[in-house]
């Protein structure tokens, strides 16, 4: 019973389609313990950072618009404000797409192995992946050191540049503690999962590549 709640959970969570009058709930982890509360808390810090980008983005340009045709007289730092907040949500979007399990996949041989062949190859991809985002968290962590010794600031809002690219080691961390956390689901979890709460699978609209 427990397992068709489970499925039920998730088919909800994956649906594309028939969702607009649903009402929005807080995404719960399936994990057990401790992974569970880092799986749940790296998705509302998404959910936080995506909101507070694309509105914060939005609210900037149509006030630059506004302030451009009606009083002459554009917002001087806009251009700069848009470029962080487009780094923002560009790497808190990599460990959403994540999470939905909407990355890129070549999946022709993937597709034609057995189940159990799948699922090997499967956490094998997760935890390379995951290396390899917690890799270039660490090389994006040492650019910016870099860049913060250098003293370079922007032009407009006078900050130093370093700090609009802290979100680029934070979108790689997260992106990879997820793939981690998806490597962990399939190893504990009889069926084969895409992302912690993504099950192999395609929706009707979407097409293997």
């Amino acid at each position: 019973m427990s397992e068709e709640k489970e499925r039920s959970q998730l088919q909800s969570q994956t649906d594309t389609t028939g969702t607009d009058d649903a009402p929005l709930q807080d995404y719960q982890s399936s994990l057990p313990g401790f992974l569970g509360t880092i799986d749940t808390a790296i998705s509302r810090i998404e959910s936080v950072l995506l909101a507070a980008g694309v509105l914060l983005m939005a609210l900037n340009t149509i006030s630059n618009v506004v302030g451009r045709f009606v009083f002459q007289s554009s917002i001087f730092f806009s251009e700069e404000l848009n470029r962080i907040l487009i780094i923002l949500i560009t790497f808190a979007g990599i460990s959403y797409a994540a999470r939905q399990g909407r990355h890129i996949r070549m999946s022709a041989i993937f597709d034609a192995l057995p189940p159990r062949p799948r699922k090997v190859l499967m956490v094998i991809i997760a935890i390379v992946t995951a290396i390899f985002m917690l890799g270039l968290a660490w090389y994006s962590l040492q650019y910016i050191l870099t860049q913060a010794g250098r003293g370079r600031v922007l032009p407009s809002l006078q900050i130093p540049v370093w700090i609009i690219l802290v979100w680029v080691p934070v979108g790689f961390f997260m992106t990879g503690l997820q793939y981690a956390l998806t490597a962990i689901k399939n190893l504990i979890e009889k069926d084969i999962y895409l992302s912690t709460s993504v099950l192999e699978g395609y929706d009707d609209g979407e097409m293997e590549v």
